[in-house]
């Protein structure tokens, strides 16, 4: 009976509905990612799943800052749009977030084609970091393409099929041509294979986005947004973004050159075994995101707080199991990958349970986005940069992973209690735990 009660409550209740259908599509995706990293911590050597971590912190930082934060701005625009009535504006307003990504990303690619390789090399103490690098600031576009659509997808209100591109369809390129090299024994190809990937995604999410502007009947231009408005209201957003996945990537950089590729393929298995808590915070963020957008312009306030309460109690109801089981577990968990893999069982520890606090502050990471401080969260997650890179600098070369660790639990900390703080001294809404 309590049963039914419960799903009739889901069925009912249209917010928790969506929340937990993409949260299952996010858990499978999840789970697809753990079955495949088990296989390649199984099968390649702890050097090349080194260096697939390595690029793929790269492509994360540096992918952010030529997307521009149009994969967040894009909501916040959908937001404004619809209050409108005017959402058929945002496929001009995607075409021009395009023109501008191909300009960014053409710059990093001439940046990186004018720095002497030796100097990189030198740095890194590897000779084939430069090759590394090229080839993945050649495929920052079409990286940039694939996260910009997903997000598009779910501006138009394709939810799941923004999620089959985030959480399924992304993996699959990998996936298999992880495998065909194996039993090939051409694993050394495995970069290439993970970056090559990133091209047919663009492609196809490309097809199917353009598939359904063509269905968006036109209308007279009621707002002419200028490129110049796109970028202003997005590059705040950017340098957020930019700041956000710089707090993932410090570590990664830090411990490739303090330490080598296998320090980083253990601590990463760590970090992607946190990825199940963090993909339930997002998940739930990006669910209610619009809808803070939505609240905010027609100052809704009511519905506003509303939303932030219900999303930061079902963030951390379903956090706190997780987080105790696989604490509980950790040990055992982290042999799942290979017996070697459990010297990394410290600093997992580390951050499941400060992810497990971070979790007790909600909406906290897109609230301010959504409600035109970009400037104020931009500053914050700055300051939140330069703590992780000190901490990192001086941690890593004493503690290793655990110093990692540290580093990033404390720094995100950080930013997720002053933007709790914020939040309250300006709107009285509490994107905290209550």
């Amino acid at each position: 009976m309590k049963i039914n009660n419960i799903l009739k409550n889901i069925s009912q209740n249209p917010f928790l509905k969506q929340s937990l259908s993409t949260l299952f599509l996010r858990i499978f995706g999840v789970l697809l990612l753990f079955g495949f990293t088990i296989f390649l911590t199984k099968s390649y050597t702890p050097k090349l799943v080194g260096q697939y971590d390595f690029v793929r912190s790269f492509l994360l930082a540096i992918g952010s800052i030529c997307l521009l934060g149009f994969d967040q701005s894009i909501l916040y625009f959908k937001g404004r749009l619809i209050s409108q009535s005017a959402l058929e504006e945002l496929k001009k307003i995607y075409i021009k977030m395009i023109v501008m990504l191909f300009v960014t990303s053409l710059i990093v690619l001439a940046v990186i084609l004018i720095i002497d390789k030796k100097i990189i090399n030198n740095y890194f103490a590897d000779k084939e970091v430069y090759s590394i690098l090229l080839k993945g600031a050649a495929t920052l576009f079409f990286y940039g393409i694939s996260t910009l659509n997903t997000e598009v997808f779910r501006a138009l209100d394709k939810l799941y099929v923004a999620e089959l591109f985030r959480n399924i369809l992304k993996y699959i390129p990998l996936f298999i041509g992880s495998i065909a090299l194996f039993y090939w024994n051409k694993e050394t190809y495995l970069v290439d294979v993970f970056l090559i990937g990133f091209v047919l995604l663009a492609l196809i999410s490309s097809i199917v986005l353009f598939s359904y502007f063509s269905k968006m009947a036109e209308i007279e231009i009621r707002e002419n947004i200028s490129h110049k408005e796109v970028f202003l209201k997005s590059y705040p957003i950017a340098i957020s973004g930019m700041a956000m996945f710089l707090l993932m990537c410090f570590d990664i950089m830090f411990l490739k050159k303090y330490r080598n590729d296998e320090t980083v393929a253990f601590y990463s298995v760590g970090v992607k075994v946190m990825t199940i808590v963090s993909v339930i915070i997002l998940t739930i963020n990006i669910t209610v995101s619009a809808k803070i957008s939505e609240y905010f312009a027609s100052q809704n306030m009511i519905e506003l707080k509303k939303v932030t309460r219900k999303s930061v109690r079902l963030i951390f109801g379903i956090t706190f199991p997780v987080i105790f089981i696989l604490c509980l577990f950790s040990e055992f968990v982290l042999s799942f990958f290979g017996h070697q893999y459990v010297i990394a069982q410290e600093p997992f520890l580390i951050l499941i349970i400060g992810q497990g606090i971070c979790s007790a502050f909600g909406t906290a990471p897109v609230y301010l986005n959504m409600t035109g401080r970009q400037h104020i969260f931009q500053f914050i997650l700055i300051v939140a940069v330069v703590i992780n890179f000190l901490l990192n600098r001086f941690l890593i070369p004493i503690y290793g992973m655990t110093g990692a660790a540290i580093a990033f639990v404390l720094s995100s900390f950080f930013w997720n209690f002053v933007s709790g703080i914020v939040v309250y001294q300006k709107d009285k809404v509490k994107v905290f735990l209550h």
